[in-house]
């Protein structure tokens, strides 16, 4: 079964979101494999101290995306192959980049100020 343990809910991010992003973010790590179990519904909302409907919506977006399938009154299962993996992976990998290149450039921070602050971070 999918962990949700190191779930932290943020202010200013839609719940819902936050449940997804975490979701492809351990797909992305290693850490949610083809197959593994999703908590239902109900326990997750609880878990998390949220609307169930919340939760609902976050996981209806997933099977939209086909990451994920369930069945009313069935288990919720996470659903993966190597060609869906790296569309995660590019997709969160661009928007985090392009996230803070804007940040950057709000900033006034040139590229090259910009690639010498990430190689001093990289490491």
């Amino acid at each position: 079964m999918v962990s949700f343990a190191g779930l932290v809910l943020e202010d200013g991010t839609a719940i819902y979101l936050q449940i997804i992003l975490f979701i492809k973010r351990a797909i992305v790590a290693g850490l949610i494999s083809d197959g593994d179990e999703l908590p239902s519904r109900r326990y997750l909302s609880t878990l998390l101290g949220v609307n169930p409907n919340t939760v609902q919506k976050a996981y209806r977006m997933l099977e939209e995306e086909g990451l994920m399938q369930s069945h009313t009154g069935a288990r919720s299962y996470v659903l993966l192959n190597d060609l869906v993996k790296e569309k995660v992976r590019s997709e969160l990998i661009e928007e985090d980049a392009r996230s803070v290149v804007n940040s950057m450039k709000q900033m006034g921070i040139d590229k090259s100020e910009a690639l010498k602050l990430i190689d001093r971070f990289w490491d």
